[in-house]
């Protein structure tokens, strides 16, 4: 298709104009500032923008893809990813989205990926393109064995150059957080989801050398976000380490490799995650992607 007055560009971007052109569009539509990125690195270089353009560079409509590397039933998966995606209110109506889903799709085949995700309210929009929804779980811990003590952790501050080097080359080097369904690499959106949250707390355990992603919930809850790791720790030594003696601790990933008793309950988010890909790798049993990894 080729909308009168508009024109198709397919690119990364390493390229200022787009990034800018793109991070103003979610700006515009979703009141989303995604240009935080720009202190802490920059963009996710996997990324490839698929956009139609008007005149002077405006950006009508966008969709971007991503690497996700997954872990999913104990196999590495070659998985991708779908954002960014916004249509101007003045475009809407043009089969634009739709366009540019198709053509998303068909690099991502030619990319050789074996799945890809996405996350919407309005899943309608995608089955016709062949994806499920995943349908996700809350996970509440029961009981642990306690750790013993160690250290006092350190605050990790986004502001202090070294602590921003430490975050960035733990992540580069993580660990999944679960064997059964998270995240391999996506540094980018660990960055901008933690920047964004003025609530989360990212404490560094030198003696487990892990970054623990956490907050204080209602009452004496306490929500685990997120591990930042190359060996995981039990939960025991993360609650030794915080100093937490609460009892009630919520867990925002599949706590399979917490060495811990959890309870799972059905996730009504109206925003749902979903996968296109062959049915073998979709995820057994209660899943769930942590916040900090949304996209």
């Amino acid at each position: 298709m080729q909308p009168k007055g508009l024109t198709f560009r397919q690119g990364d971007l390493s390229h200022p104009p787009s990034w800018a052109a793109i991070s103003k569009l979610l700006a515009d539509i979703f009141d989303f500032d995604v240009t935080a990125l720009d202190r802490m690195g920059g963009p996710d270089p996997s990324s490839m923008a698929f956009s139609w353009f008007g005149k002077d560079s405006w950006l009508a409509a966008n969709l971007t893809a991503f690497a996700l590397p997954m872990a999913i039933d104990g196999r590495a998966v070659r998985a991708a990813g779908l954002q960014s995606g916004a249509v101007r209110p003045e475009f809407r109506g043009l089969g634009l989205f739709r366009d540019l889903i198709e053509k998303a799709l068909t690099w991502y085949d030619d990319q050789g990926f074996e799945a890809v995700l996405l996350y919407t309210d309005k899943p309608g929009l995608y089955e016709k393109h062949g994806f499920v929804v995943l349908p996700q779980s809350r996970f509440l811990a029961e009981t642990c064995v306690a750790g013993s003590a160690i250290p006092p952790p350190r605050r990790m501050d986004f502001g202090d150059p070294d602590d921003l080097a430490l975050i960035k080359k733990m992540l580069a080097r993580r660990k999944p957080v679960s064997d059964r369904f998270a995240v391999a690499r996506q540094s980018e959106m660990f960055l901008l989801n933690t920047w964004l949250s003025d609530d989360v707390r990212l404490d560094y355990l030198q003696t487990l050398d892990a970054i623990i992603a956490w907050r204080q919930g209602e009452g004496d809850m306490v929500e685990l976000l997120d591990i930042v790791a190359t060996t995981i720790p039990t939960l025991g030594d993360i609650q030794a380490g915080l100093n937490l003696t609460t009892g009630r601790i919520a867990v925002d990933f599949v706590p399979d490799l917490l060495a811990c008793n959890a309870t799972a309950a059905m996730d009504d988010d109206p925003l749902v995650l979903m996968m296109r890909g062959p049915a073998h790798l979709r995820p057994a049993g209660p899943i769930r992607l942590p916040e900090l990894a949304h996209f």
